[in-house]
């Protein structure tokens, strides 16, 4: 069964959500980002996606804080992503409560230190972050597309060790339109024993069954919770089957 993970998005401390990595396109959720992961802990899920997109901006972690203080006033499993650029960032972000991290511009821009957090830490906790534009691999909270094509980079660290990726279309996200299921099937196809984490697109639990039908590992859905497109107590009644 699909495992389904919410995400939460920090700037300046608050819940928010972006529509296609548009910092512009800003909308504040809510300002307690405690109460909503103790929302989804109440209703049964056991994984957070927790992103820093001030720390994305500014290159290093920022909202530090607001991670240690879900990970120790709930039991949810984190993984924390956006602005982890250093070893340092590194430890900071597993000393304030994450049990995974997600690299993606590291993997991109420092190939050699994100090989060594594999080696350091295994491929379980460190998680492969490929958004996408056209499968050409974003980086820096999506504001610069590079020339990597999608499914050999992921081929490449799936080499070096990594087993998990969450994948996110950039084109997708946020704009509740229903997720990459075709680009999803390709990368399995191409990487059948990959813990894939679909990101992007979610508008409804019939996309997160059509995409358990393709077995895909997890998915990750943000806005389609908070403008109730998805409802607590469908995930709830999900997580039972």
């Amino acid at each position: 069964m699909i495992e389904i993970i919410p995400a939460i998005d920090l700037i300046d401390g608050k819940c928010v959500r972006l529509s296609q990595g548009d910092y512009a396109q800003k909308t504040i959720y809510n300002e307690n980002p405690l109460e909503v992961a103790k929302m989804f802990s109440d209703a049964g899920i056991k994984r957070l996606h927790l992103v820093d997109l001030d720390g994305a901006k500014a290159h290093h972690i920022v909202n530090h804080k607001v991670l240690e203080t879900i990970a120790t006033k709930t039991n949810l499993i984190i993984d924390f992503g956006g602005g982890l650029k250093s070893d340092e960032d590194l430890q900071i972000a597993f000393e304030s409560g994450a049990q995974m991290v997600t690299g993606g511009s590291i993997a991109v821009k420092s190939p050699a230190v994100f090989e060594g957090w594999i080696s350091k830490y295994s491929g379980e906790k460190i998680i492969l972050g490929a958004d996408v534009k056209n499968e050409k691999v974003s980086v820096g909270g999506w504001l610069e597309t590079t020339d990597l094509e999608l499914l050999p980079f992921v081929h490449n660290y799936m080499q070096k060790g990594v087993s998990k990726v969450i994948c996110t279309d950039i084109s997708k996200d946020g704009m509740l339109e229903g997720p990459s299921v075709e680009l999803y099937k390709k990368m399995l196809e191409k990487e059948p024993k990959m813990y894939l984490i679909a990101s992007g697109g979610v508008s409804s639990m019939d996309d997160i069954y059509r995409l358990n039908e393709y077995k895909i590992s997890a998915v990750i859905t943000g806005k389609a919770i908070y403008e109730g497109k998805i409802t607590m107590k469908q995930i709830s009644d999900f997580i039972l089957l």
